[in-house]
């Protein structure tokens, strides 16, 4: 019976979006739209530019870059995630900016029209934000990412 509820302890804990083999490209050429489908070969780009790292597939629908170790102090959990990335959502891009965006409000301000949440900036298309904003926003938080990373 312990053994069974630890089990499912550490099962509840563990990630589901996490790393593995698919391949991104096929991934964005299942984009129906074909807009959305062109941004995000053109966010890709510029990740792999910014980065100097290859995209990773997280889970079945997040293109990530870089990898970091963290342990949460509240919850115990650890694990491992990628630095930035972006996700084609139904309603909108999704690009991820760690440690959060909290930390890059001037670049946010400056974007254009976004929505943010903890770590997710949600854009529309890609023609409604400064691309050059953009660029230096992710460019900050990666260098900042990679820094935190290798100070623990």
């Amino acid at each position: 019976m312990i053994k069974g509820l630890i089990k499912k302890r550490i099962m509840a804990t563990e990630l589901k979006t996490k790393k593995n083999d698919a391949s991104v490209e096929a991934f964005l050429q299942t984009i129906e739209n074909e807009e959305k489908r062109k941004d995000c070969m053109t966010i890709l780009s510029m990740m792999k530019k910014i980065t100097r790292e290859e995209p990773k597939m997280w889970g079945s629908s997040i293109v990530g870059f870089g990898t970091y170790h963290y342990k949460s102090e509240r919850s115990k959990r650890e694990g491992d995630w990628f630095i930035t990335g972006f996700s084609p959502r139904k309603q909108n891009l999704t690009i991820y900016i760690m440690p959060g965006v909290d930390y890059y409000k001037e670049l946010v301000q400056q974007l254009g029209k976004c929505k943010t949440s903890v770590s997710c900036l949600y854009i529309n298309k890609l023609k409604d934000v400064d691309t050059v904003v953009l660029k230096e926003l992710i460019n900050t938080a990666y260098k900042r990412m990679k820094e935190m990373s290798n100070q623990k």
